[in-house]
């Protein structure tokens, strides 16, 4: 039996194109794994599965009436705990930033995603303002290596690193302006990609955007 959240990206989306895959199945997936493993790995530090199946069921909606408003309609992704996202605090893994705030914009990368249909499913745990190798911090505690929870996957972006090595998310939005992506990803043996500066607005302006 195919394992949904082991699909690729492309390969969701040529399977909704068939209407032989739901949006709903693989979302619902993608959060029984995040239910089964982030106790173990603490990759998210915020799931949303209220949102992700309303989203998820919006999604079967468009591709029954074959009108899929975007490249990425369906895809359960994450959202790395530094980009700013509407409706979800950003605290950045750190006790100075205040929850109970208004949190009323996306991040440019954010807002590109949703606008192409994206499930957003959670948030993704970070060192405290991403400023670490590894992926710890004193809300959320310690990032584990799926391959031996012993080890660190690495940081900043760990959190989103463990989300793509374990099937929590096709697709994982991560940061990267030292090596905040290439160490995850070298550390879990997943892919991740760092586009050249600018190809990717950037805001808040101390960090750059990029996706695993």
């Amino acid at each position: 039996m195919t394992d949904l959240c082991l699909l690729s990206a492309a390969e969701l989306l040529k399977r909704y194109a068939a209407r032989t895959l739901s949006p709903v199945d693989v979302t619902a997936a993608c959060l029984a794994r995040i239910e089964k493993l982030n106790p173990i790995y603490n990759a998210f530090c915020l799931v949303d599965k209220e949102g992700a199946m309303k989203a998820a069921r919006e999604s079967e909606e468009r591709w029954a009436a074959g009108k899929p408003i975007g490249l990425l309609d369906g895809v359960p992704t994450s959202v790395k705990d530094l980009l700013i996202t509407k409706n979800w605090p950003t605290l950045r893994g750190s006790k100075a930033i205040n929850k109970d705030q208004p949190w009323l914009e996306d991040a440019p990368c954010v807002a590109r995603l949703r606008e192409a249909g994206a499930i957003l499913v959670g948030k993704t745990t970070t060192p405290e303002i991403g400023h670490k190798g590894v992926t710890h911090n004193p809300l959320t505690g310690i990032t584990r290596n799926p391959w031996n929870a012993d080890y660190t996957p690495g940081g900043s972006s760990g959190g989103a690193s463990v989300a793509a090595a374990t099937g929590m998310a096709a697709l994982n939005l991560g940061t990267d302006g030292g090596g905040s992506i290439r160490i995850p990803a070298a550390f879990t043996g997943i892919f991740g990609i760092k586009p050249t500066f600018g190809a990717v607005p950037a805001y808040p302006a101390y960090v750059h955007h990029r996706v695993h």
